[in-house]
């Protein structure tokens, strides 16, 4: 059987091509719920061709996609999918969006792949192993202070109010805060050095698992956004090169 790794590289990079030959057609949209939460014919098409493959490649895993829901299978062997991280970006052809795609055995990250196809940029890491971007060794940054720090947030528009305190406390103490839409992608960015720091609420598991995993393996920190322990499924997320951890954590808890 081949390794979880090697066949989430190459599904991440075959659906990146797919939504590429998306992204300047014309696009059938809809809202899932509410105002400006998109899914498009990309997304479907997309999550249908990873979930084949890794259907076909694993038979027995369960398989938690953002737009099919959760495919059983074995309980202790889990792939997270998102297909189009960074939909609404993508519907404008703005290129920060990407595919995320994570496996988990026993409750653990063993790989973690992140494709930004407009960049052709590949991140990858595998638990123990390092993480890598287009095959060279990633490493978060050297910045050791808040105030020194180019942080990034994602929310969604709806939740405006909620996240701009935290927002307009993050922007009085960090050198910039940015907002770029793709959860996973802004993880990969952490792992990267382009981002000193990240923190975003209400997100779900495919959109954090793989990134999370980057950024751990690049020597980044992960955790809950008021420093404790991180859970792909705990809703929430702050990843740092490790240096600003406790100053971001400070601030998003206490507004200082």
């Amino acid at each position: 059987m081949r390794e979880p790794l090697e066949v989430a590289t190459h599904v991440a990079r075959e659906a990146g091509e797919l939504l590429m030959e998306y992204l300047h057609r014309p696009l059938r949209s809809s809202h899932k719920g509410r105002r400006a939460d998109l899914v498009t014919d990309a997304d479907r098409a997309s999550e249908r061709l990873i979930v084949d493959r890794l259907r076909h490649a694993f038979p027995q895993s369960t398989i938690v996609g953002e737009e099919g829901g959760t495919r059983s299978g074995a309980a202790d062997d889990c792939w997270y999918v998102d297909p189009l991280d960074g939909t609404t970006n993508f519907t404008h052809a703005y290129p920060l969006f990407c595919v995320s795609i994570a496996y988990e055995r026993a409750g653990e990250l063993q790989a973690g792949v992140v494709f930004a196809p407009f960049y052709n940029e590949l991140f990858v890491a595998q638990r123990g192993a390092g993480a890598t971007l287009n095959g060279n060794p990633l490493k978060v940054s050297a910045v050791d202070r808040l105030g020194d720090a180019l942080v990034c947030t994602g929310f969604h528009p709806a939740d405006f109010a909620r996240n701009g305190e935290y927002f307009g406390r993050m922007s009085g103490v960090a050198q910039a805060v940015r907002r770029d839409g793709s959860a996973a992608l802004d993880l990969a960015f952490v792992a990267a050095g382009r981002f000193d720091g990240f923190w975003e609420f209400d997100l779900s598991a495919w959109d954090v698992s793989a990134g999370a995993l980057i950024v751990r393996e690049s020597g980044g920190v992960v955790s809950q956004i008021d420093g404790g322990v991180f859970n792909v499924n705990g809703r929430a997320i702050l990843a740092t090169n490790g240096r600003i951890h406790e100053e971001m954590v400070e601030v998003l808890s206490n507004g200082r």
